[in-house]
């Protein structure tokens, strides 16, 4: 048993996946604080000084500064400014995989697909037969052809 796990473990695909989750938890929060810390400034600042990550509805009735003085006293409230964030994040994230699938979808095709080989026949104009480019008679209709 020990040893059957350790075979699908080491098999590539499995690797690969570990390797894949790993790489996109770090690549999530590269985006998160993309998102977080270089986007929303700028765009908070250009609608008036607003804190996205701060924005909040106070669902009790005492009312709060901030969604950290809200959630340090453990009050209900409903922050729509974080799930901006998050679809930000989302949105992002979704992209560049679509760019990276898309790529990938490309070099696939280039290599899937051979060059057309060139044709190595040709139809005879008074018998429509396929016979070899070079021929300068047809063996089906004994026809002189053209040379190629």
């Amino acid at each position: 048993m020990v040893k059957d796990f350790k075979e699908f473990i080491m098999r590539g695909n499995v690797v690969d996946l570990a390797v894949a989750v790993i790489i996109g938890g770090a690549f999530g929060k590269i985006v998160s604080s993309l998102v977080n810390d270089v986007l929303m400034p700028p765009i908070g600042l250009i609608l008036g000084n607003v804190d996205f990550s701060n924005l909040f509805v106070n669902l009790s009735s005492t009312s709060y500064k901030s969604l950290a003085e809200a959630k340090a006293v453990g009050a209900a409230t409903v922050n729509y400014g974080v799930f901006l964030n998050a679809v930000i994040d989302f949105i992002i994230v979704a992209f560049v995989i679509f760019l990276l699938v898309r790529a990938v979808s490309r070099m696939r095709r280039l290599q899937a697909e051979p060059a057309p080989a060139a044709p190595t026949t040709k139809d005879c104009t008074y018998c429509f037969s396929s016979i070899p480019l070079k021929a300068t008679r047809c063996p089906h209709c004994t026809s002189e052809l053209k040379a190629a």
